[in-house]
């Protein structure tokens, strides 16, 4: 299904929507770029082999898609302090090549290592689609989405699976399938599931959300049941940083998402970097949880990154 590849760039040269990238042009060429058509970054370094093998699919895909998505390269080792500003803000590029997709000035999906071009294709489609671009009708994977959106785990499940039938390393039907089973309960399989996920895709942002999704729901099993006396702890001592985490853990079992986020938050306002920064790290890993474009991922994004760069 091409859904890119066969349209014809514009006018002129490709430097439009492909180009270098700084830690001066960041806020320019990504964030702003980004608030009219997606924009695709990738992390490399001159010493990188998969970069090299990376890069020049990435291009190829890029300038087949006619102009409607921007290509900003970043040499990691050139912008150290930009590159250390986005990990702490969870993106992770202690490995590369690391490729992330942002829209409307957030990061809406990431993926690592040298894809196969039809992977990377399929990357660049889906940020079309969630740009709005013009896009086929809806497919199995799309059928699959709105029926979990509905709460129609079964009829998810089963399209899933007809896609794996079809594309056994796709990872958004591994993903959505391990989130099906946790939104029922149902955590036995979904543990046993994300054990037979192809090793090829096992850190697709996909499986890496679903795999947190599943540590976050086995976390909140053991702390849903305390909410009223870790609020009596807090109550008691507002500096009870351990009460406090417990309590974010027990809101998102709940999927109190904003709630959750807001107390770790808390945490580190009140004590940056305590317990080797565990409060971060658990938003973090809200954060894939929850997924890149979740509306509370955004907000909660946008209060860290004002924390730290305060």
């Amino acid at each position: 299904m091409d859904l890119i590849l066969g349209q014809k760039p514009p006018a002129g040269d490709t430097a439009s929507f492909i180009m270098d990238g700084t830690q001066a042009t960041f806020m320019k060429d990504v964030i702003e770029a980004s608030r009219t058509m997606p924009v695709i970054v990738d992390f490399w370094a001159t010493w990188c082999g998969p970069c090299k093998t990376l890069t020049p699919m990435l291009e190829k895909v890029v300038t087949a898609a006619g102009g409607r998505v921007r290509l900003v390269k970043i040499d990691t080792d050139a912008n150290r302090a930009l590159v250390q500003q986005l990990s702490q803000l969870g993106l992770p590029l202690q490995s590369i090549p690391t490729v992330a997709a942002f829209w409307q000035g957030q990061i809406a999906d990431i993926f690592q290592g040298a894809l196969p071009e039809s992977e990377i294709r399929r990357f660049i489609e889906a940020m079309l689609k969630v740009a709005g671009g013009s896009m086929p009708a809806a497919d199995l994977l799309a059928e699959a989405k709105a029926a979990q959106d509905e709460g129609d785990y079964e009829a998810a499940v089963a399209l899933y699976q007809a896609m794996l039938a079809e594309e056994p390393e796709r990872p958004e039907a591994w993903g959505g399938m391990i989130r099906c089973f946790l939104a029922v309960g149902r955590m036995e399989e979904a543990t046993a599931l994300l054990a037979e996920v192809p090793a090829k895709i096992a850190e697709h942002a996909e499986v890496v959300g679903a795999r947190s999704a599943l540590a976050l729901a086995i976390e909140g099993e053991k702390a849903n049941g305390q909410v009223q006396e870790l609020e009596a702890r807090l109550a008691a001592d507002p500096a009870d940083h351990e009460a406090r985490y417990d309590l974010a853990t027990a809101f998102n079992a709940q999927d109190r998402r904003e709630e959750a986020a807001a107390a770790l938050l808390d945490i580190m306002k009140r004590e940056r970097g305590w317990n080797e920064d565990a409060a971060r790290l658990q938003l973090l890993k809200f954060f894939e949880a929850w997924g890149f474009g979740d509306p509370a991922t955004m907000a909660a994004r946008r209060r860290l990154s004002a924390l730290l760069f305060s």
